[in-house]
């Protein structure tokens, strides 16, 4: 099981809308045994994906592991793809990996699902806290998103100057998101970085909040629907290349 990140140190970047459409995209156009797992407390991708009711602030009892993960796994409306959802709960978790002082407690768990899914792709929420370091190490690939504009390059700038200090080995994928070509920063930015992958700013990427559902589920044939499919090729091809 290859476990790829959606993560960024600022927030606002578009993170959940990546990986609701990235797991949809190995679900569907890599027929891969897909999980999404929700570490946000906004469970912004809970929603977007399972309507269901759930039991209530569940999502931090998995970290203490007083719920086994599988126990809150739920299928999606999509073949082959699953969601373990967030709730409010895990706003504390940053103070209970902190007490728990258990470096690896995240890698584990996710070792723990490595026979039932091919692809695990986790919703993460901002910052360098805690969790940011759980998620680090866990990951076998990380997806930046940045929109072009220095706030967020700066952030990007910090991600990587943190991993070098760490000595972390995981690779990292910026992606320029909510891009709007009309604009000369936006337009600088990608001839600044013109091999980072781009998802356009769209009216349709929106229409998933009213929908309820990925981009490409709706609007195969839309623009934003054909950037998130290549961006999900070169994640397959960054993953194989590792191996």
């Amino acid at each position: 099981m290859a476990v790829i990140a959606v993560y960024s140190l600022k927030g606002g970047v578009g993170k959940t809308t990546l990986t609701v459409n990235l797991a949809w995209c190995a679900a569907t156009f890599s027929a891969r045994r897909t999980l999404l797992w929700d570490l946000d407390p906004q469970a912004a991708s809970t929603w977007l994906l399972d309507g269901a009711k759930r039991e209530r602030d569940a999502a931090h009892a998995v970290f203490t592991r007083d719920i086994d993960a599988t126990k809150l796994i739920r299928p999606t409306a999509f073949d082959r793809l699953d969601v373990l959802g967030a709730d409010a709960s895990l706003r504390g978790l940053d103070i209970l990996f902190h007490e728990l002082d258990k470096k690896k407690r995240l890698a584990k768990l996710v070792n723990g699902l490595d026979k039932a899914y091919d692809r695990l792709l986790l919703d993460c929420p901002p910052g360098l806290t805690e969790t940011s370091e759980q998620v680090m190490r866990a990951a076998d690939l990380i997806v930046v998103p940045v929109i072009p504009s220095p706030l967020s390059v700066r952030a990007f700038d910090e991600v990587v100057s943190h991993l070098d200090q760490k000595g972390a080995k995981v690779p990292l994928l910026p992606v320029h998101a909510m891009v709007d070509r009309r604009r000369k920063l936006h337009q600088a930015a990608i001839e600044a970085r013109p091999d980072w992958p781009v998802i356009p700013a769209a009216s349709i990427i929106e229409t998933m909040t009213e929908r309820r559902a990925p981009v490409g589920a709706f609007a195969s044939r839309s623009p934003a629907a054909l950037a998130f499919r290549d961006l999900w090729q070169v994640i397959e091809q960054r993953l194989a290349g590792k191996r």
